[in-house]
């Protein structure tokens, strides 16, 4: 049962699709006051788990902790951040009751969810325009089924998609690339992608190509295509004010780029140096934008991933006269003032409220401040490159994830999970992020495998890698001026071949898998209790997580670890996946085990009575055999012909 309660005059997301009644009056479950804004509270039960929010710190059950949406671009993801990149208002509280909640606002709003009284869940918002969705289920799996169909259906990538990619910041020249595809191919390590950071760009210029790197840009994205490889450029949220640059040329003659209150388009710095964003919660704008994609599909690109969308500022005109007028007033009248407070001035100009205060958007003939509609900006930049792909390729699935994102974004393309870094920490984060992130629509999902910034080790990149087997995003991506960390850089190339050979082998099953979740509004990764709702011990388990109907995955995250303990809810086969496409099994009971798994081996539990097609790897999707598939599990081991994905 799904409620609907409208407060105020609330900015339509469409986030949600379905058609729903409002109610009249309040919710009966927990209460509402609007006094000097919104809030909601309810009295949690000391059972209770707090499912949802989507890409949120810290752990699968979110008591604890207080959180807000708030769209951020902050590398530095350590335990006390409150805000990501994403801004997911979806939770769930299964205990005694069962419900769901969806708060459909578009700014900034804070769950403090056991944080300020242990007992306490509190939402709450400065403005009291919103839509409250309140789901009632048997239990949290049914409130997260049909939260999914009242949203939408999600994001189905190509088949390519599901192969391994490599990124770094930093490849700039067709010798770059060419190089990363050479280090797969003689290590016979498995590729499909190959991701262009900024650099590829002319001085950073969205839907250009740098002409000097590459002259004949087509015949080279041909050239990697031949190869089994594809391209897939990044495009940033910013627009670089040049004379010339058909691009901003045409925002400005149009009125396509977001606005100060005065009228004039709003320049702030991001890559480029100063730029114009277009404004893309306006329905035209949204429309001309995502038409300048057609640039590279016509060069063959059959993907993008879409960066600095929250949109990210690195200082503004007005940020930056507001901090030399105060450099300006400390040094000539030497006031006594702080240097941390100089610090905090100059550190303040990045993101800052005071700049998403100074600019609108135009939504059908009204001008909104972005503040009041932060969240969406993500959401609407890859909205306008899905609405877009339907228009000039709407017999192909093009590939399309985000950095920043709102519910509603699921439909048009998946995320990645921002700037991490090598950190142990971080691996485990990523596990625990994913359920999440499924309850809230968002199927085609990874992190930066390895970490962005900071130096990768051996063994941190083989266990994250281990882990990113079954992330439908599979991806290495590292930092600028951070160790190289292309798993063909490392001692022992086989172990790493090893592992990335095993994702290929599991395509078929993985890539079904995801197809049934998006078919039937389900999740790709459930928590334990999803499918083990009656055992006690299954509700605690946050680093195990179910995929579909088959198997259970419990990766390694500690460094110089042999193996790890696990719980098994019942009896279940373990298969490990070892090098040279070989594997072994070994059926344990119901339970707590010890596991010991090495680098170059990918643990995996088949539940009783099920079995998982595997085929042998290749060095990429298009070359899989499908004909031959093998079954491993309890049904025995058995190959079976003329299976096709």
């Amino acid at each position: 049962m799904i409620q609907k309660y409208i407060f105020g005059e609330p900015f339509e997301t469409e986030a949600v699709v379905e058609k729903i009644q409002a109610e009249e009056g309040l919710p009966d479950i927990g209460e509402i006051s609007l006094k000097g804004g919104f809030s909601y509270s309810y009295m949690m039960k000391d059972s209770d788990i707090i499912y949802g929010l989507g890409e949120a710190n810290r752990g699968l059950n979110k008591r604890g902790y207080r959180y807000v949406s708030d769209c951020t671009d902050d590398p530095i993801h350590t335990e006390d951040k409150a805000s990501l990149y994403g801004a997911h208002n979806f939770i769930v509280v299964s205990g005694e009751k069962c419900f769901g909640l969806f708060f459909d606002y578009p700014s900034k709003i804070t769950f403090d969810i056991g944080y300020t009284r242990s007992k306490l869940l509190s939402v709450s918002c400065e403005n009291a325009n919103l839509y409250v969705y309140v789901i009632g289920g048997e239990n949290a799996y049914d409130i997260v089924k049909q939260f999914r169909r009242i949203i939408g259906k999600s994001y189905i990538p190509p088949k390519f998609a599901f192969g391994f990619g490599q990124s770094r910041w930093g490849y700039k020249t067709k010798e770059d690339f060419r190089k990363v595809l050479k280090g797969h191919r003689e290590n016979h390590i498995p590729l499909d992608m190959i991701y262009m950071d900024i650099d590829y760009m002319q001085d950073y210029k969205d839907f250009t190509v740098n002409e000097d790197n590459f002259p004949d840009f087509s015949e080279f994205v041909q050239e990697m295509k031949d190869a089994g490889v594809r391209l897939i450029p990044i495009i940033d949220a910013g627009v670089k004010i040049e004379k010339g640059y058909s691009v901003y040329e045409e925002g400005v003659e149009k009125g396509y780029f977001c606005k100060r209150e005065d009228g004039s388009d709003f320049a702030a710095a991001v890559w480029p140096g100063y730029t114009h964003f277009p404004d893309v919660l306006n329905k035209e704008a949204r429309e001309w934008f995502g038409s300048h994609y057609k640039f590279l599909l016509d060069q063959g690109i059959e993907g993008f991933w879409n960066d600095m969308n929250e949109p990210a500022i690195f200082y503004s005109e007005e940020g930056m006269k507001e901090l030399k007028a105060y450099i300006r007033g400390y040094a000539e009248e030497k006031e006594d003032t702080s240097p941390w407070e100089l610090g905090a001035r100059t550190e303040g100009l990045a993101n800052s409220a005071r700049d998403y205060r100074r600019f609108y958007h135009c939504v059908d003939g009204k001008m909104i401040r972005h503040d009041k509609v932060h969240n969406l900006f993500g959401y609407n930049m890859t909205r306008a490159a899905g609405e877009a792909f339907e228009r000039l390729a709407p017999d192909k699935r093009i590939l399309m994830f985000s950095r920043s994102s709102y519910i509603g974004m699921h439909r048009y393309g998946g995320i990645w999970t921002g700037d991490n870094k090598s950190w142990w920490s971080h691996l485990l984060l990523n596990i625990k992020m994913m359920p999440s992130l499924n309850m809230c629509g968002f199927l085609y999902i990874g992190a930066d495998l390895g970490g962005f910034g900071a130096d990768a080790t051996r063994d941190l990149v083989l266990r994250w890698l281990a882990f990113g087997v079954f992330t439908p995003l599979m991806r290495n991506h590292a930092a600028i001026g951070t160790r190289e960390q292309e798993v063909y850089q490392f001692e022992d190339v086989d172990d790493f071949r090893g592992v990335i050979e095993t994702r290929y082998r599991l395509i078929p099953y993985l890539y079904s898998v995801y197809l049934k979740a998006a078919e039937n509004d389900d999740l790709y990764f459930k928590p334990l209790a999803f499918e083990y709702p009656e055992d006690s011990f299954a509700a605690g388990v946050e680093d195990q997580l179910m995929i579909g109907e088959e198997i259970m995955i419990a990766p390694v995250y500690t460094q110089n670890a042999k193996g790890r303990y696990v719980y098994l809810p019942e009896e279940m086969m373990l298969v490990k996946f070892t090098k040279d496409n070989c594997y072994t099994t070994e059926v344990l009971e119901k339970g707590h085990h010890y596991i010991e798994a090495a680098l170059s081996e990918v643990p995996v539990f088949i539940r009783k009575g099920k079995c998982i097609p595997v085929v042998k790897a290749a060095e990429c999707v298009e070359k899989l055999d499908t004909e031959h598939v093998e079954y491993v599990g309890y049904e025995g081991i058995f190959h079976i012909d003329n299976i096709y994905i």
